[in-house]
């Protein structure tokens, strides 16, 4: 499985939409490539901000029957050549001279096509409308800024191992100057405490915004423009960031970058 097959199952599981054979394919390429972790959290946080939609408000009775009449003529990406179609499986001639049963695998876009609209119809019918639908929707900029550093022709990244058992996976693009930090299993930081961002410049900390882990894991952009050589940090500091624009703790990760 690629990293691209992976990522539409876990757009499945995170809408909890899989059937049990994909669910099991999906538990199993993540427990081979755990470096793909970071996709299954971009898509719960996704998921997470659809849940968390604004107190429901009455759509017009017409908005169910055009959005399934819309999904049903949108047209599906086509393979541009046969070299790029997904290949068949073919069955092969029964005794009884049988003609051949094609085995080919329903397409992925079909699927997901299929997923995007139960989720929206379930929304709809909950009562949300469309103009806050839409907004839900969109991803957080943490997660489209981690999409674009992934793409960059100089995307790189790096792991630590946290205390806690977690991980820590600093993604960054020295070209677009943006660093992501993508991490699993952090303690909460406690009452009135938040996480601080910094970059480590020349030995100088510069605050680069505050974020709080959702059942440990969280995914959160640096605010600030990265330049090659920064190392990124991050402190436990009072609610806020720290009220002196410095580190008032150590630094419980550290991700050097050159």
């Amino acid at each position: 499985m690629n990293e691209q097959e992976f990522a539409e199952l876990a757009a499945g599981h995170a809408l909890h939409a899989l059937s049990d054979a994909d669910e099991q394919r999906f538990r199993a390429a993540l427990a081979e490539h755990p470096e793909w972790q970071d996709l299954v959290q971009a898509d719960r946080q996704t998921a997470a901000t659809i849940a968390d939609a604004l107190p429901p408000v009455a759509p017009p009775a017409h908005l169910r029957a055009d959005l399934l009449a819309r999904i049903a003529v949108t047209p599906q990406n086509q393979p541009e050549s046969q070299d790029q179609a997904e290949p068949q499986d073919q069955a092969e001639p029964q005794a009884d001279g049988t003609p051949p049963v094609d085995r080919k695998p329903p397409r992925r876009g079909s699927r997901l096509m299929f997923v995007l609209a139960a989720c929206l119809v379930l929304l709809v019918g909950a009562g949300i409308g469309t103009a806050v639908l839409v907004s839900q929707l969109r991803p957080p900029a943490s997660v489209v800024a981690l999409d674009e550093i992934r793409s960059a022709p100089d995307a790189a990244e790096q792991t630590v191992q946290l205390a806690s058992g977690g991980t820590a996976t600093a993604h960054w693009s020295e070209e677009l100057g943006k660093a992501v930090l993508v991490t699993t299993g952090l303690e909460d930081p406690g009452q009135g405490e938040t996480y601080e961002l910094w970059l480590v410049r020349d030995e100088a900390p510069i605050a680069a915004g505050v974020f709080e882990p959702d059942d440990g894991e969280a995914t959160a952009q640096l605010d600030q423009q990265m330049q090659p050589g920064d190392a990124i940090a991050v402190t436990i500091e009072q609610s806020g960031g720290s009220p002196t624009g410095a580190p008032t703790t150590d630094p419980i990760i550290v991700i050097p970058t050159a």
